[in-house]
């Protein structure tokens, strides 16, 4: 009869396998889930994808950028070498009557963005100078020139003749002589600048920046 010592005591091969299922199932419920880790070849979802379009936020912010300033490009555009051929951008051209009147358009060109160089005779004529030679000195050193027709202007002889010394200086220049019609109607409107457009002095400012427009537009075409 075999020894008693030689067999596993009842219950012994059920409770090891039992220690040891709950120690795995310890072990398993101890144990915390990994995280995945993320990769850095692949963006985050949120993340904006630089080939992808702009975020709102971004693509709103571009549009609402501020456009540059009209009449900062306006006088850049002006500012070409042909400008500083001479050494006025206008000539004004009145009565003595219409004095404090062309005084109030040169500082408003003057005054302007870009502003422009004016020359006004009382202003900037040589002092002893003759009139005759100043004004065609200031014709021959200015781009333009700025006729302030008024009933003063039709009544004064000189200024016939200013007005037709300008344009014989030049004849076929588009937009450098430029009428500004004041306190006149259409029909008082000299028979020599028929073939011309006028401004109406009647108009928004007086006229004045339509003067100064007209100049812009004829600096532009200077090279």
């Amino acid at each position: 009869m075999a020894s008693s010592s030689s067999f596993p005591a009842p219950g012994s091969r059920s409770k090891k396998p039992l220690g040891k299922m709950a120690d795995w199932l310890r072990q398993a419920l101890s144990k915390k889930p990994k995280e995945r880790p993320v990769s850095q070849g692949s963006p985050r979802s949120d993340a904006p994808s630089q080939d992808g379009p702009p975020a709102p936020g971004l693509s709103s912010a571009t549009s609402a950028a501020v456009p540059p300033d009209a009449s900062s490009s306006s006088s850049s555009s002006i500012s070409s070498g042909g400008r500083w051929s001479r050494d006025y951008d206008v000539c004004v051209c009145h009565s003595e009557e219409d004095v404090a009147a062309a005084q109030e358009l040169v500082a408003y060109l003057e005054g302007s963005a870009g502003g422009l160089r004016c020359f006004l005779p009382l202003r900037d004529a040589a002092p002893g100078g003759a009139l005759v030679s100043e004004l065609c000195r200031a014709l021959d050193r200015s781009h333009c020139r700025v006729l302030l027709i008024t009933p003063g202007f039709l009544r004064d002889p000189w200024c016939r003749y200013q007005m037709l010394q300008a344009l014989s200086q030049a004849p076929g220049a588009e937009g450098r002589t430029i009428p500004l019609l004041a306190g006149l109607a259409r029909a008082a409107y000299p028979a020599e600048l028929r073939f011309m457009y006028f401004v109406d002095g009647r108009g928004p400012e007086r006229g004045f920046r339509q003067v100064k427009e007209a100049v812009q537009r004829y600096l532009q075409t200077l090279r």
